[in-house]
């Protein structure tokens, strides 16, 4: 049937392209970038964790259970962890960003933090 890893690749490298292009605009506008681009880089970190995940997934064994339930687990506490620093900074006014650049940014994070979790999972196990 082929390599089912080459589709993710593609993606990987098409969210890559489009946000660099959103920052390089954002940049060359003088102005922070689109809110966007962080989901674009985002769905580029999880194009790539699943390219390099997908002979261990497509596997449904005990070992993938494992180290979903592990990534999991401890993107849950990366998750507290951002929502403790996004409140401690919004209320001491270290950093200003509107409801929807820190709904974006949040989602991006905790998109990279579950994938990059199970790649540093599955090194592990």
């Amino acid at each position: 049937m082929g390599n089912s890893r080459v589709p993710f690749v593609i993606f990987g490298i098409l969210f890559s392209v489009m946000t660099g292009y959103v920052m390089f605009v954002g940049i060359m506008a003088k102005s922070a970038p689109a809110p966007m681009a962080f989901m674009t880089l985002a769905m580029a970190v999880m194009s790539f964790c699943l390219a390099y995940l997908y002979p261990q997934f497509k596997q449904k064994d005990e070992r993938m259970k494992l180290i979903r339930e592990k990534g999991m687990f401890a993107s849950f506490f990366a998750m507290i962890l951002y929502l403790v620093v996004f409140n401690v900074g919004l209320q001491f006014e270290f950093f200003v960003v509107s409801a929807a650049q820190l709904i974006n940014i949040l989602t991006a994070l905790l998109i990279c933090t579950v994938f990059i979790s199970f790649v540093i999972y599955s090194k592990i196990y």
